[in-house]
């Protein structure tokens, strides 16, 4: 296999099966029934697999990639399921933080056209049975498994975990998953499974009650993750993550009474060498120090909140870039806007991608300073021209335009 065959087919699967990431709702296929034929045709490798679900709004991939640098300073060889990707299509799917293999991925594909015709996969249900199916030849001690959308309906909740958590509940995919937190934390709920001990990192009672009222209903033990003290601290900087380390505390402590050996010191060095163990990047990622440049990938109105709430923390100067898809509601984050800012606006290069011109009139309204380009790249050289060492640089409104910044420059910089 060549690196062009391989790109070839990873192109050949974009195109073939329905894309959420891409195509948006059109592409979302909920329940389970076709993701567990899917799995039936493989041999149902996801029944081999020790799993953790982690689910929530914001915070499941920050607090999944905690998780595994702890487990993998205990000694363990961890499975990562996370989505979506930023640069290249293996980063979802790691083994001890080294992205699924190339050769794998391409033969896996090629399987896709031995399909019965009755299964039709999206783009995510085929990527889900892909991760089973690595994990299982991989012969992981651990698979953790991060819900892709919403969670009762999810493909991934075909599992049977060990531990399930969610890590917060908030607006977003509303087109999909409901107009208000309460449905929203309803269809949430749907990974908590009989008898399996649910981690809640939310901290509204009306949240916490649901996922309650559903362990309460499926005799599964509630653990509010909210009531834990720690003082420790994670190399994934942003102040969000004192919440996913105590989601990432209770689970190992559940884990600890399954029988696995986690120390203290393992916790301690896991949550500090989370990049170095995983390799995860995109929150509050610290790509440059002269000048201070930082990504991140948080994207609906809650996790734009938290980002912003944090810039407006830094007496300094913001250079911002931004970009958003066409189902972001543009006029909530105008609301929201870091102060002291100059802002450049581009269109993420992909389908979904929205062209600023579309919403001036709102950047107009706001009276900011802002200038619109063609390219997230575009935006980020004149960002950098114009940045002096005692300002900054912030990336961010979208996964893809944190992805398409670091796929431009990652290297570079390295």
């Amino acid at each position: 296999m060549t690196q062009e065959q391989y790109q070839e087919a990873v192109d050949w699967l974009f195109v073939q099966a329905p894309n959420y990431q891409i195509d948006g709702q059109k592409a979302y296929k909920p329940g389970l029934d076709n993701i567990r034929r899917l799995c039936d045709f493989f041999g149902n490798p996801q029944e081999t697999l020790p799993c953790i679900h982690i689910g929530g709004t914001n915070g499941k991939g920050s607090s999944s990639n905690m998780l595994a640098s702890v487990l993998q300073e205990a000694g363990y060889k961890v499975g990562l399921y996370n989505s979506p990707h930023l640069i290249d299509f293996t980063e979802r799917i790691k083994v001890n933080g080294a992205n699924c293999d190339q050769e794998f991925v391409f033969s896996f594909i090629q399987k896709l056209k031995e399909l019965p015709k009755d299964i039709y996969p999206s783009f995510f249900e085929f990527t889900t049975i892909m991760a089973f199916e690595y994990f299982h030849r991989q012969q992981v001690d651990i698979a953790i498994i991060e819900v892709g959308l919403g969670g009762r309906l999810d493909s991934t909740n075909i599992i049977k975990p060990l531990v399930s958590a969610i890590t917060n509940v908030q607006l977003d995919h509303q087109n999909i998953l409901g107009d208000t937190i309460e449905e929203i934390a309803t269809e949430k709920a749907g990974i908590v499974k009989p008898g399996i001990p649910v981690i809640s990192g939310d901290e509204k009672e009306t949240v916490k009650n649901i996922i309650r009222s559903k362990a309460d209903q499926e005799s599964a033990p509630f653990i509010d993750a909210t009531l834990s003290q720690t003082s420790l601290k994670s190399d994934l900087k942003g102040n969000y993550q004192e919440k996913n380390i105590k989601v990432v505390l209770n689970i190992i402590e559940e884990l600890r009474k399954l029988g696995f050996t986690v120390s203290v010191e393992n916790v301690e060095a896991g949550l500090l060498n989370v990049h170095q163990n995983t390799g995860f990047i995109g929150r509050w990622f610290e790509f440059s120090k002269n000048p201070l440049t930082i990504c991140d990938t948080g994207h609906n109105q809650a996790g734009l909140e938290y980002v912003f709430a944090q810039l407006n923390s830094m007496d300094r100067h913001k250079h911002v870039i931004l970009g958003f898809v066409n189902d972001k509601k543009i006029d909530e984050v105008m609301k929201i806007l870091p102060v002291n800012a100059t802002f450049y606006f581009a269109k993420p290069a992909i389908q979904r991608g929205r062209p600023p011109q579309e919403y001036e009139d709102l950047l107009i309204g706001e009276k900011i300073s802002y200038k619109i380009f063609n390219s997230v790249q575009e935006a980020y050289l004149s960002a950098k021209e114009e940045c002096t060492n005692a300002e900054m640089i912030f990336i961010g409104g979208s996964n893809f335009v944190v992805g398409e910044f670091l796929e431009k420059n990652l290297e570079i910089s390295e």
